[in-house]
């Protein structure tokens, strides 16, 4: 049996066709799960973030509680941390405020960040 030119010219045209389709259904099929793997990384940086603010933030309200706090005068004041994980965090300010006896200290993103504020608080004899 011979195939003419034709009809082999005519087959390599199907094939081409039908790999053009089975490539763009692989496409289609891939997209959600590369946005999906983005959208992970996206909320395990949120959720790292988060854990180091909440660490440095907790260790300071421990210095603050075990007396520093009534050095300080009264009012709102930004607070400097030392810690180095704190070059970790998305661009923000700590703000330590005394009223009283009552403390509160926050960190707070100064950008618009999928962590928000973490804050804690204490009122002290």
């Amino acid at each position: 049996m011979v195939i003419r030119i034709r009809q082999h010219q005519k087959l390599r045209g199907v094939l081409m066709a039908e790999m053009t389709i089975a490539m763009s259904i692989l496409v289609i099929a891939f997209l959600p799960i590369a946005y999906a793997a983005g959208s992970t990384a996206r909320r395990l940086r949120a959720t790292y973030e988060r854990a180091v603010a909440t660490e440095i933030v907790d260790g300071e309200m421990e210095i603050l509680a075990a007396g520093e706090w009534r050095t300080l005068p009264e009012g709102a004041q930004t607070w400097t941390v030392h810690a180095r994980s704190a070059t970790n965090l998305p661009p923000g300010k700590f703000l330590f405020t005394r009223a009283g006896n009552h403390i509160r200290l926050e960190w707070s993103a100064t950008e618009k960040h999928g962590i928000g504020q973490v804050v804690r608080e204490a009122t002290l004899p």
